[in-house]
This record gives C-alpha cells, sequence and structure tokens, in this order.
C-alpha cells in the first residue's frame, strides 16, 4: 500500500462532489484555512500511525464545503468517507437520513466532551442517536478593557459602561460589534435575544419574534449603536478585531476564539493584558452565548465507513485536541483540555470559554435555518440603520420567518 496524501484543491475537488469515485482509503471532506491546517497535521499524524492507509483530504470554501458534501450525500454518489459540518447544517442532514449512526458504527462517545457539543452531534439534539463528533468548540464570547470598565454582568451594565467609556470622549467608543446584515449582525444579536428570554423559534417550531422580550431586546441592542464607531452598520469581523487590537474601544459584544491569541500578543496589540474574555452577561435569564461548533461525520453512504470513524476517533481525541489547542489555538471540545495545566497557562481565557461552552445555546434546530437566518438579519440591519422602527422590523421579521418555516 502506499503512503501518501493528497490535499485537493477546491477545483481538483469537483469531480470527486460529482461522483467520481476515489481510490483512497479514506477521504475526507473539509473546510479551508486554519481547519485545513488542523485537518492537515492530523492526516499527518494518523497516516504515520496508520501506514498503509492512503488519503485525500479535500480544502473547500464554507460555502463550497456545503454544496458539494450536500450534493454527493442527496444523489448517493459516496464520494466522502468524512465530513466536517457547521452544527446548523446537521438537523437537515441528520432528518434526511444522510449521516451514519455513529452508536451502531461503534464507539459511542466519551462523557469527557462538553455535553453542549454532543446534544447538536445527535438527532433529535439532545438524546437522539449519535450522528457525529465534536470536533472544533467555537463559541462566542464577550471582551471587554479591565483597565477602563468592571466587569459587566448584565447587558444593562453594558449600556451603562458604553455610555460612561463614551462620555470620557478620548477616542475610544464604549462598544463594538458586527453591524452587517445576514449571518453577522445576527450572531451579535442572539446573546441579547436570548438573555432577555426571547426566542426566534419556539419549541413547537412556529416563529416567535413576536414578544414583549424581543423587543426589549432590540431596543436595548439598538442603544448600543449610539456609543458605537461611527458607521459600526458596515463591520465585519477584521473591524472589530482592529478595534480591539487598537485598543480604540472598551467592550466587544462578540468575540470568537480564534482571535483571542493576538490580544496578549504586544506586536499585534496596543492594549496586551487590558482586555478580558468573558461568557457573554445574562439579563432576565442567564448568559446565553452562541454555540458554534463544528462537528465530523460519516457519510451515510461513505465507501469505508470503519475507516471514517477511526480517523474521527483519533483527530477527537483527548491528546490530539490538546495538540490542537497549543500548536494553532484550535477550541477543544472535551473539557479535559480546557482546564489541562499546560494549555491554560497558554491561554488564560480557557476557563472561561469552558464556562461559556457549558452555558452555550444552539441555533434553533430546523431545516430552514439559513433562511430564517437571512431573513433575520435583514430586518435587524433595516432596524439598524434606522429605516424600520423596532417594532415593524421584528412584527416584519417575525411574518417572513413564519412563511419560511411552513415550507
Amino acid at each position: 500500500m502506499t503512503f501518501k496524501v493528497k490535499a485537493l484543491a477546491c477545483v481538483a475537488a469537483t469531480a470527486l462532489a460529482a461522483g467520481s469515485s476515489s481510490a483512497a482509503d479514506l477521504v475526507i471532506a473539509g473546510r479551508d484555512g486554519g481547519y485545513a491546517q488542523a485537518l492537515n497535521m492530523a492526516v499527518e499524524a494518523y497516516q504515520a500511525a496508520n501506514p498503509g492507509i492512503e488519503v485525500n483530504r479535500l480544502e473547500l470554501p464554507y460555502g463550497g464545503l456545503l454544496e458539494k458534501a450536500t450534493i454527493s450525500m442527496r444523489e448517493k454518489a459516496g464520494a466522502y468517507d468524512v465530513i466536517m459540518m457547521d452544527d446548523t447544517w446537521a438537523t437537515e442532514f441528520m432528518s434526511r437520513g444522510w449521516l451514519a449512526d455513529l452508536d451502531q458504527l461503534g464507539g459511542g462517545i466519551e462523557e469527557d466532551f462538553v455535553p453542549a457539543t454532543v446534544s447538536v452531534s445527535r438527532y433529535p439534539a439532545g438524546d437522539g442517536p449519535l450522528y457525529a463528533i465534536p470536533f472544533v468548540g467555537n463559541v462566542e464570547m464577550f471582551a471587554y478593557r479591565s483597565d477602563l470598565i468592571e466587569r459587566p454582568e448584565s447587558w444593562t451594565d453594558v449600556v451603562a459602561a458604553a455610555k460612561q467609556v463614551s462620555q470620557a470622549d478620548d477616542g475610544v467608543s464604549g462598544v463594538v460589534f458586527r453591524g452587517i446584515k445576514a449571518n453577522p449582525i445576527v450572531t451579535g444579536f442572539l446573546p441579547i435575544l436570548w438573555a432577555h428570554g426571547a426566542k426566534v423559534v419556539a419549541d413547537d417550531g412556529t416563529s416567535a419574534l413576536d414578544s414583549p422580550e424581543a423587543l426589549e431586546a432590540l431596543n436595548l441592542y439598538l442603544e448600543l449603536k449610539k456609543y458605537a464607531p461611527k458607521g459600526v452598520e458596515t463591520y465585519n469581523s477584521s473591524e472589530v478585531r482592529d478595534a480591539l487590537l487598537q485598543g480604540t474601544t472598551a467592550m466587544s459584544i462578540e468575540l470568537w476564539p480564534s482571535w483571542a491569541p493576538s490580544l496578549d500578543d504586544p506586536e499585534k496589540s496596543r492594549v496586551p493584558g487590558d482586555i478580558e474574555v468573558i461568557a457573554a452577561p445574562g439579563q432576565n435569564v442567564g448568559s446565553s452565548p452562541m454555540l458554534g461548533s463544528w462537528l465530523l461525520a460519516v457519510p451515510a453512504d461513505a465507501p469505508h465507513p470503519e475507516n471514517g470513524r477511526a480517523f474521527i476517533d483519533f483527530i477527537t481525541s483527548a491528546e490530539f485536541q490538546k495538540k490542537l489547542a497549543l500548536e494553532i489555538g484550535q477550541p477543544p471540545t472535551r473539557a479535559s483540555v480546557y482546564t489541562d495545566e499546560e494549555v491554560v497557562s497558554k491561554y488564560r481565557w480557557y476557563p472561561n470559554q469552558l464556562a461559556a461552552l457549558k452555558d452555550a445555546k444552539p441555533r434553533p434546530r430546523i431545516k430552514q435555518w439559513n433562511k430564517v437566518e437571512a431573513i433575520l438579519g435583514d430586518y435587524l440591519q433595516l432596524a439598524l440603520i434606522g429605516d424600520l422602527s423596532p417594532e415593524v422590523a421584528l412584527e416584519e421579521a417575525d411574518a417572513q420567518i413564519a412563511k419560511a418555516l411552513r415550507r
């Protein structure tokens, strides 16, 4: 058998996604960027331990991975043995019978994995059969300048602190967030909405945005704009990260684990050591950070399902999760790694990140989430730029979401 690694570019992956067969013993469809680095490390280590296995690893952008995985599984092309998936794709993939039952394939899942990440790996979420293993423990965090303000315990505290900092008029904004429509603005708003006790979709699957709690949350969100930089409605990730690193904001309502390591790097940050990373504040209910995990699964039509399961077990082991955290900063899904002394000495915020991950809420477990998110994002931004009142924005978003849920 050959000892060979093939990392295929997006273009080269087209044939596989269209259903062409592969002679490899293990074909992995994964993300590009930092996630590709993690998968590459895993493949090299896995092949060193299993020299007879030939592996094809695909690097795909977010949309390309979703499209190619969907086409392959829907057409039963048998193109992949392992797929990487955003937890928001899981409900559709699992409910359509596109993924292998990992309990039946063998191995189950260890208790060391953080429960919130395991819950979205099952269908129905929580206690259904296991269709995936959590790979990346992304969770939305909150950041604040400890040299300027006290730790806010509620979203009301955030507004008060933002106002106080802005009134100082020293070039530091009170708060910053992503204001562009679609996923960014929705991601920033959800922890505020949930902390007020409101929901986008009710437990019975109906639209739930037209509520007093949701209006209270949106009014607070719009209040924050008064203390944000001018033009925040056009801000995306790079602008938020720059504001934190340049020390030009006192708070960010959103910080993702991949952004955090630079905060203490004096070569990248003007305020190293001054930014604390914590779980999102609470309000009417407790802290409600948004879960953003990535999962690994074996398609039901995988040519080599046992190879796929074995690779997933390898890359999600506590030993390899620690290696990925230390070497490239990938957030783990195992609790033991977050409390590992060597890991915490490098990432001082990991205990807070574990606490946030334990309280994290997933986006609604519905097939239509991508459509619902797009609708909500449009109306949130119309309210943010002042084209709609918060009452009308929520009322119209609720009506449109109700239609989407009935399709």
